[in-house]
Formats: C-alpha cells, structure tokens, sequence
C-alpha cells in the first residue's frame, strides 16, 4: 500500500522544500517564465479576488485511501483534523462573508467525528453545501453506509473523484479495489436519488489524467464517462468536472521520481491561457485549513502560503474587506491551473 510523504520521511513531505523545487528556473524555449511574468503579460498581475463566494473548508488530512497523485498527502496515518469549535469559527465566518457556498473537502471529509453536526448546522444556516466524497468511504464501514440518505436530508451536493471508467486505470492511481467499491457507492447514491433526473440531488465526478499530460476536453470526457457507466453499471451522475493534476505533494514526487517534472512543467507552461487565468478559483474562493488557516486555494494551503491579508490569516480574525483586497499569492504550481482550458475544484474555466 502507498503511503504518505509524511509517513514516508520523505524529503517533499516539507512545504519549504516543495517550493525550493518550484521557484527554481524552468527551461522553455531559452527563457526561464514564472508566472508572475506570464500574468503580467496577460494584464492580470497583481492577482486579485473578484468577490467571495466560496468558503472551501478542509476539515482534516485523514483518509482511507493513499492516492498517488493526492496533493493533500491525505492518509489513514495522518491525524490532522480540524475541531468543533474551529468548524464554529468557519460557520460564523461564512456566515459573515457573504459566500453562498460551502465546499468541504478533506481527506475524506467524512471521518472527522464532527463532519455530520458541521453540515447540520451549515444547512440550518442556508448555506449550498458541496462534500468532496471520495466514494470508498461510503461502503468501508457500517457507520457510513448511511451517507446516501444523510446527504439526501441535507440536499447536500456530492463531488466524488473517478479517475476512469475502468477498474484497471482507477486503481493504478486511488488503490486496489477502489473501482468496484466505487462502483458500489454510486449504485447507492443514485438509488436515493442521487444524479438521476427531476430529483435535484446533484452527483459530479473528478477526472485527474493518471500520467503526467494535461486533461482531455471535459465536454468529450463527460459524453464518454456517461456512456460507459450507463452501459456497464447502470449508473447515472449530472456533470464532470475534469481537474489538471497539479505539480504538489505526491504528484510532485511521482513527476520527479519518474523523470517527467521539467517536461510536465513545460506542458503546463507551453498551455497557459489569459482567459483560463482571469478565471481561476482563487479569485472568487477562500480556503480554510484543518486548523484555522487561511489560504487562496486549496493548492496554496498544502503549499503552506498563507493569504497575503495580515491581521485575518486565521478563520477566527475572518475580516471580509481585508480579504477582499488581498493580492493571491502565487507561484510556479499555478500554471496547473490556467493551462488550456484551465482547472478548478469545478473542473475547466475557459
């Protein structure tokens, strides 16, 4: 079984070393671009919030899967989880920041001991609620086979990874058997209801590339995941958002390991787009850490490169103004997300 950098002792598992790998120049054409340069360019620099309607929230890095890409290096081995009276701190927070939506994402979101009260208590605030299901968990344990019906209950929308429609290509990336128990999850989310016409209970898939290259057309790969998921397993979801794998934590080892960093860098560079960097999901999110923190992206929080508003970097000193004049803090790993046709947690944005 994979473990995690953390687990691992492994060099990447520092932040500070990730970013010594990142800031360094990278070879395109004769010139060394950063990403600065390129917004530059573009007009976009500095990088600046359009308004806040998406608090992200990571309630902890615990999960029961060990992907090989995951840029969180979540795991059954790591402890982080975020507390209730923090998930206090996010409820009062989002409240007062005007978001409409609250996307929870872990890890697996769900094992932290106060995910069901947090969501309770986001629903009674009227907040839209996204949960980031990695689908094994839902038929791991007993104690979970109830998700289906808890989201149902809090008209809560599930965004569950899928690397492939094929047990051989998921499980390369997520772990042996995570296909087929996949597979069974969806079956129990669609039977309450889950992605299937005129219910309103919206199921969305992830597709990350296996391999160091960029997604295909996310219209393209939708058609063709629908195809075969009806064909071979009767299942039906609403949309899928296709996520470029950007170059952080474990995905950033398997580059370097596999001798693709400069190449897959080049890529990601060589596929930047204005119109995909105008859009990119820092610009209208906020992500909150297991403890507190506060960050641009869900990327920048596993970069550890905390918002650059100072005197409300923490979810308890939440000041809406000062975030919404912020800078976005930047760097090289931000290509991932403005290459073609761009990437966020909702899949392409240009």
């Amino acid at each position: 079984m994979t473990k995690s950098l953390l687990a691992r002792h492994s060099a990447l598992s520092d932040t500070q070393r990730q970013l010594q790998i990142l800031s360094q120049a990278i070879p395109f054409g004769n010139e060394p671009h950063a990403f600065t340069t390129k917004l530059r360019e573009s007009s976009l620099f500095p990088l600046t919030p359009t308004q806040i309607e998406i608090f992200q929230v990571n309630v902890g890095k615990m999960c029961n899967q060990v992907c090989k890409h995951c840029h969180v290096d979540a795991g059954p081995d790591r402890k982080e989880i975020m507390t209730r009276q923090t998930m206090q701190q996010c409820i009062d927070a989002a409240n007062r920041s005007g978001a409409h939506t609250v996307d929870i994402t872990g890890g697996a979101p769900e094992m932290n001991p106060d995910f069901r009260w947090f969501v309770e208590e986001l629903s009674a605030s009227g907040k839209k609620i996204l949960v980031r299901c990695n689908l094994t968990i839902i038929v791991s344990n007993p104690k979970y086979h109830d998700l289906p019906e808890f989201f149902k209950a809090h008209n809560v929308e599930v965004v569950s990874s899928l690397p492939y429609f094929s047990a051989a290509r998921t499980d390369s990336q997520r772990g042996e058997g995570v296909f087929e128990r996949s597979i069974r999850a969806l079956k129990m989310l669609n039977a309450v209801g889950y992605g299937m016409p005129g219910t309103g209970l919206t199921l969305n898939l992830v597709y990350n590339p296996s391999g160091a290259f960029l997604p295909a057309d996310q219209a393209g790969l939708e058609h063709e995941f629908k195809q075969k998921l009806r064909k071979g397993w009767e299942i039906e979801f609403n949309n899928l958002f296709a996520i470029t794998n950007l170059p952080v934590s474990r995905f950033l080892d398997y580059l370097i390991e596999s001798g693709n960093y400069e190449g897959y860098m080049d890529k990601l560079i060589g596929a930047y787009n204005p119109a995909a960097a105008a859009n990119v999901m820092c610009r209208n999110t906020v992500s909150v850490s297991w403890d507190g923190y506060l960050y641009d992206c869900d990327f920048n929080q596993m970069l550890d490169l905390k918002v650059d508003a100072p005197g409300s970097q923490h979810v308890s000193e939440w000041n809406t103004e000062t975030l919404s004049q912020r800078s976005i803090v930047v760097n090289q790993h931000c290509f991932g997300c403005t290459a073609g046709a761009g990437s966020s947690c909702g899949g392409s944005v240009a």
